[in-house]
């Protein structure tokens, strides 16, 4: 395994940082999402027309740059620093995938090129609070029960004259309530013989209801839809297994939110940093006394085996290896509590002002515990992995 980063890779993370650096600072940032999309347009045509940031790991062949998980994972790292309130997440890291792996030839020529080019934006409806477990990183159902059990509740979805129509509710989609593209997953068939496929429904489909949701994290901006009798599209076809489809899915989001978590955390700790060196108290930088040094040290050594783990997760999801299945769980849940640990002393080394709404502070701790709410915790994340990997299971059996 070679660790080095090619040259296009280095270049992907100095290109993006130059432009959200410019444009994507506080200021931008605030304005953003308060937004009824809760993200800046410019700036996401800026990231897919000038640096095809939502095709970086499509193949050409559908528009993309040819590129792997590695490099959707370096972008978001660098978004992640800048907690830029983009659709890559939804669109290019979630959605995206599942078109790739299971659509027809025509869903994949219509749809992916577009992707790729910025012009359309998807989002992943899961019913229920378990996208956690519908991508396999805090449990594996293996029947979906997470979407309704095709009882009463979750989303359903019937045939009808024409196609399907579906009927239900999802309360958290990441960039539900803007995306122009809504990959649903839903149950049929009834109770009895109750499976789990994925459908498309378009953002202006007649019965569709799209209502923004006040989220803990303002820069993850999450909606609720509802569908009454509203047409959809089969993603691939009845035999497609979407269950597994979501599994694959999970080693790559894993492997992206990890290294987006380190970027924040790395930022907030410069941040940091940089303050108690300028901060005087009894008459010397705050940064100069023993304690705090100490904080900051166990901070950074957490940040830096965060993102080792974070890399090597992209790696592991861009060339499969055995044994390197449980890599984005553990890597996902190292970097949670890195960017929770590195936000929670920033806010206290930054003394009354890091408490106060204006700083930017507290934007990352929300980061924090806002992805552990959607796709943690981190208990359940690791012990997901150990089971995984049979840590507790005694020899021969």
């Amino acid at each position: 395994m070679d660790a080095r980063f090619t040259d296009e890779q280095d270049e992907i993370r100095r290109t993006l940082r130059d432009l959200l650096d410019k444009r994507c600072g506080p200021q931008e940032l605030r304005a953003a999402v308060d937004t009824p999309a809760g993200h800046d347009r410019a700036l996401w045509t800026a990231l897919a027309g000038h640096l095809g940031l939502p095709g970086l790991a499509l193949p050409e062949t559908c528009g993309g740059a040819g590129g792997t998980v590695t490099e959707l994972a370096l972008a978001c790292e660098e978004t992640g620093r800048a907690l830029a309130p983009t659709p890559l997440l939804a669109t290019a890291v979630l959605a995206a995938p599942l078109l790739l792996a299971l659509g027809t030839g025509a869903q994949r020529a219509g749809l992916l090129p577009r992707i790729a080019s910025g012009d359309l934006t998807a989002a992943l409806a899961v019913p229920g609070p378990a996208l956690a477990t519908a991508l396999a990183l805090t449990g594996h159902d293996r029947r979906g029960q997470w979407a309704g059990g095709g009882r009463a509740g979750g989303v359903q979805a019937r045939r009808a004259e024409g196609g399907w129509q579906m009927y239900g509710q999802v309360d958290q989609v990441l960039d539900g309530h803007s995306a122009e593209l809504l990959v649903v997953a839903a149950h049929t068939g009834g109770f009895a013989r109750s499976r789990v496929l994925l459908f498309l429904v378009r953002g202006d489909a007649p019965g569709l209801t799209r209502v923004r949701q006040t989220a803990l994290d303002a820069t993850r901006p999450q909606g609720r839809i509802q569908l009454r009798d509203t047409p959809a599209e089969l993603l691939g076809d009845e035999a497609a297994d979407a269950l597994a489809a979501l599994a694959r899915l999970g080693d790559t989001a894993a492997a992206c939110l990890a290294a987006e978590a380190v970027g924040a955390a790395a930022r907030v700790l410069e941040r940091t940093v940089e303050y108690v060196g300028r901060r005087e108290q009894f008459g010397r930088p705050v940064g100069s006394f023993q304690a705090v040094k100490h904080r900051l040290a166990d901070a950074y050594v957490q940040v830096q085996a965060a993102r080792s783990a974070a890399y090597y997760a992209a790696w592991a999801a861009a060339a499969p290896a055995p044994g390197a299945e449980t890599a984005g769980a553990l890597a996902l849940a190292q970097a949670l509590e890195a960017l929770r640990r590195a936000a929670a002393e920033g806010i206290q080394l930054h003394g009354g002002i890091g408490f106060t709404w204006e700083h930017e502070a507290h934007l990352y701790f929300k980061r924090a515990a806002g992805d552990e709410l959607l796709f943690g915790p981190v208990h359940r994340l690791r012990a997901q992995a150990a089971d995984a990997a049979h840590v507790f299971e005694e020899a021969g059996t």
